[in-house]
Order: structure tokens, then C-alpha cells, then sequence
């Protein structure tokens, strides 16, 4: 009976690398990142499966709770950027209802990357490798689902394009000055114009996927 009691007081703490620790109760979250390098935080599974990277890590005096589930994760460094923190951009995150713990953190730390897989890939004339002031192809990949909700939430195909642009824009900052972007969807195309050097982007979707071909003028 002593036994059952001893481990029931006792909290779980997860690190990345799928490594458990269980460590005695009460402990303050300080005390157990206090030897690990600054940035390291303790986030609770119960609030990381429902809110995902939105989760609040836990305060270094607060305590662990018996019988939880905590991950130790270092939180990523991002650079400071006036124009995002004047427009921020809500995030949705979906709740791993039948994940394990490991596969919630795992996700956790992938959630945290770029939103678009984006692949940037300059040409020479004759196609054999990268050259200065060349056409440059830029593939980017977002879920089906994602380009049907952007044409339904839009009023029309430039507004789709202008979404997609700005999502392209947050992840990489590749497009700047001015650009002619045309968005081809089934039924025609939209122009949009931007200011700067000149670029063209064409979109075209194609199972799930858009395609930008950005050359310069």
C-alpha cells in the first residue's frame, strides 16, 4: 500500500527525445529547469493536446501536479519583427485527441516550423543550376482542404491570391518590391500589381498543391 501511495505523489516529465523522468511531489517548475540552459520551460500534456503551441508554460513557481504528464521543451527564438507583432496572425490548432504524449510533443515541435513547405530553386538559361537575375521557380504546398477554405472565406480570386501571397511572404520574405501576381484557379485568371522591381507569380493549383513561377523582368 506504501508503495501505491509513493507512486501516485510522483509527476512525469518528457523530454524530446522520448526520455522519461519522474520526479517527487510537490516540485516547483523552477527547480526542474533550473538545470537546463535558459529557454527551457515545462508545458503540461493536458494543455498542449488542447492548445497546442498556444500552451502556457508553466510559471517557476508553480508546481507539478501527481500523476501529470509535463514535457520539457526549449522554446524557439524568434527574431523580432514590428510588422508581424502589428498584425498578428491567429493561429488554429487541432487537439490530438487519440495522440500519445510523445506524439504530441513531437508535433508540438513541429507546429512550431514554417506553415508552407516552400522550395526555392534559381535556373540558369540552360537549367543546370542557379544564376543571378535568372527565372526562379517557387513551389508551394498547401493542403487541399487550406486553398478550398482561402476561395471560400475570399470574395473573389485576388483575394485568394493576395492570402496566399501574404502566407508565402510570412514564411520566407522571398517576394518584395513589385510583382504581377496571376491567380489561375478553373474559371480564368486575376491580376494583381504590387510596387517594386518586376515580378510575375502565376498560381496554379493542382491536387492540393500551387505552384509560383517568379521571373524577373
Amino acid at each position: 500500500m506504501g508503495n501505491t501511495v509513493g507512486r501516485g505523489k510522483k509527476a512525469k516529465v518528457m523530454k524530446i527525445n522520448g526520455e522519461m523522468i519522474k520526479l517527487k511531489t510537490p516540485v516547483r517548475a523552477g527547480e526542474v529547469v533550473k538545470d537546463y540552459p535558459a529557454g527551457y520551460v515545462l508545458l503540461e500534456s493536458d494543455a498542449v493536446k488542447h492548445y497546442g503551441i498556444r500552451a502556457k508554460p508553466l510559471e517557476p513557481q508553480e508546481e507539478l501536479k501527481p500523476k501529470k504528464v509535463y514535457f520539457l521543451v526549449e522554446l524557439p527564438k524568434f527574431p523580432e519583427d514590428k510588422e508581424q507583432q502589428q498584425q498578428p496572425r491567429a493561429r488554429r490548432v487541432r487537439s490530438g485527441i487519440n495522440m500519445t504524449a510523445k506524439d504530441r510533443l513531437e508535433c508540438l515541435m513541429l507546429s512550431r516550423r514554417a506553415v508552407s513547405d516552400l522550395e526555392i530553386r534559381p535556373r540558369t538559361l540552360d537549367g543546370s543550376g542557379p544564376s543571378d537575375g535568372g527565372p526562379v521557380r517557387v513551389k508551394v504546398r498547401l493542403p487541399k482542404a487550406q486553398v478550398q477554405k482561402l476561395m471560400q472565406e475570399s470574395k473573389d480570386g485576388g483575394e485568394v491570391a493576395e492570402k496566399i501571397i501574404d502566407l508565402y511572404m510570412e514564411n520566407s520574405g522571398e517576394l518584395d518590391g513589385h510583382r504581377h501576381v496571376h491567380w489561375k484557379p478553373e474559371l480564368g485568371s486575376i491580376t494583381e500589381s504590387f510596387k517594386g522591381p518586376k515580378k510575375r507569380v502565376s498560381f496554379v493549383p493542382d491536387q492540393g498543391e500551387i505552384h509560383l513561377d517568379v521571373a524577373s523582368h
